[in-house]
């Protein structure tokens, strides 16, 4: 008779991106559909060809640093929990007298 081949217990890793990585990038996207609507303000009259202009570079540029800065905050979350998981011996690495996963 086989027995069920049983995974090692291994400590959850948070994975997940952290609250300020995940408001920043909803600025992102944010910031991202106030540009799709740039034609919409031109065609309303909200806004001049010209100030849309300057407006779409600068809400471009906005996203993308946005977007850039969620997700360098979500690898810093990452790397200092996988840190920690090391200093503390439960997770990949050598420590706890074995290398390896």
């Amino acid at each position: 008779m086989n027995l069920p081949v049983v995974p090692l217990h291994r400590p959850p890793v948070d994975d997940l991106p952290p609250t300020r990585s995940k408001v920043t990038g909803g600025l992102a996207v944010l910031a991202c559909a106030a540009c799709c609507a740039l034609p919409l303000l031109i065609a309303a009259g909200v806004l001049t060809a010209a100030g849309a202009a300057v407006l779409q570079r600068t809400l471009l540029a906005a996203s993308a640093v946005l977007a850039g800065t969620a997700l360098g905050m979500w690898w810093l979350h990452r790397r200092r929990g996988a840190r920690r998981a090391a200093a503390a011996g439960t997770g990949c690495g050598c420590g706890g007298g074995g290398c390896g996963c």
